[in-house]
């Protein structure tokens, strides 16, 4: 094993593990429910296409471990940016001016990417992008902060967040259902206590009917249809903040061991806190709304993936098999933004210029598999050109 007790500002990991997550994100092109849709009795191709799809409400699949890991990553490498920039001799007034104008740029170019084939700007503030912005001042602040407040922050936004949905009141014998695109039957809705976290009903989407009608609409704002909410930016901020103690314990690793073990045993308690919350009916373990279950819960995955490559590509110093990771990893801002925009465009050019039917080669089952493949091989070629050219987007 390497003496890793001083470490690189730039941790081989840390960027293979976002690499990871964007590759997940991208690989959405290869449409695996396409498949399955062909395939009704494949175990397999059912299997593949739960792990690339958002479950309906309660749960977890591999794709919903995806923005959880990107925000949580937000966190690990703000140690070594406030670390670089203080090398700098950059004052506070400095980095704070940083911190607001890259908060800004992740809510606009959130709403950029999201108003995209739109007649009009879409303002929405539930993606990836907007809610990291949306958090990201405050998680700034907390890297001044010492261990205990930043364990003390995250305490008081999980448990002010469930307080704010449990005195919330639940739906009435007169509520009228058509107002938030479910019913009061939904196979999906939680009963008892649970019931203040179900779809629709809660507090943060009684907050957006209010909050996203300020905006220049097409029509009045009733539901978002897959339940997600502005205000997710808030427990977000925990996630955000379970990365920022894990990006300070990377940085001051006293030895792998010590690392590994911190990573592990904090894992655990997070999974035994959120499985406890979940199956006691307290608190839902739901990705959507981003319950303090689920920010427990998805940062335990962070906690292991983390710990996973790290002891893979740094421990054992295994970097060249994730280059083709690391090369997304560290161009993530522009992966988001190809694989968001450029998906659509590079398919149709494929058909322009190679012919309808070309990805039929394997059958018209397969195509998506044909045509997501070709799209990812180009993705990547050009964040590959990128990487070679040293020209790195960052806000």
């Amino acid at each position: 094993m390497k003496d890793t007790a001083t470490l690189p500002q730039r941790v081989s990991s840390v960027d293979a593990y976002r690499g990871f997550v964007m590759f997940l994100m991208m690989a959405e092109v290869l449409r695996f429910g396409r498949v399955a849709e062909a395939f009704p009795e494949s175990a397999f191709w059912a299997f593949m296409d739960f792990h690339q799809s958002h479950v309906e409400w309660v749960g977890c699949s591999l794709h919903d471990l995806i923005q959880p890991s990107f925000s949580f990553l937000v966190g690990v490498a703000l140690p070594y940016s406030m670390a670089s920039r203080t090398s700098k001799n950059q004052n506070v007034g400095v980095m704070w001016l940083h911190t607001i104008r890259r908060s800004l740029i992740l809510i606009l170019l959130g709403i950029f990417l999201r108003s995209m084939h739109s007649e009009q700007t879409n303002f929405t503030f539930e993606d990836t992008l907007t809610q990291i912005g949306l958090g990201y001042p405050i998680l700034f602040a907390l890297g001044f902060a010492t261990e205990k407040i930043q364990w003390a922050a995250l305490s008081a936004i999980l448990i002010s967040y469930a307080a704010l949905f449990a005195m919330y009141p639940l739906p009435g014998s007169d509520f009228d259902w058509s107002q938030t695109g479910t019913t009061a039957d939904w196979e999906h809705h939680l009963k008892g206590f649970a019931a203040h976290w179900n779809k629709n009903t809660n507090a943060a989407w009684a907050f957006d009917r209010w909050f996203m009608n300020l905006f220049p609409r097409e029509k009045p704002f009733q539901y978002n249809g897959g339940g997600y909410s502005t205000l997710s930016f808030i427990p977000t901020l925990g996630t955000m903040t379970l990365g920022l103690i894990a990006g300070k314990w990377l940085k001051s690793a006293m030895s792998p061991e010590w690392l590994l073990k911190r990573y592990a045993v904090t894992a655990a308690i997070l999974f035994v806190l959120a499985l406890l919350f979940h199956f006691m009916g307290l608190n839902p373990i739901v990705k959507r709304i981003w319950t303090p279950a689920w920010t427990l819960f998805s940062g335990g995955c962070a906690f292991l993936l983390l710990s996973a490559f790290y002891f893979i590509v740094d421990v054992n110093g295994r970097k060249s098999w994730f280059f083709w990771l690391i090369v997304i990893g560290t161009n993530s801002i522009a992966a988001y933004v190809i694989a968001d925009g450029f998906g659509s465009f590079i398919r149709e050019s494929f058909k322009i210029h190679l012919g309808q039917h070309y990805d039929a080669v394997f059958g018209e089952s397969y195509a998506p598999l044909v045509s997501g493949a070709l799209i990812l091989l180009i993705e990547w070629l050009i964040l590959h050109w990128m990487y070679k050219k040293k020209i790195f987007i960052k806000i």
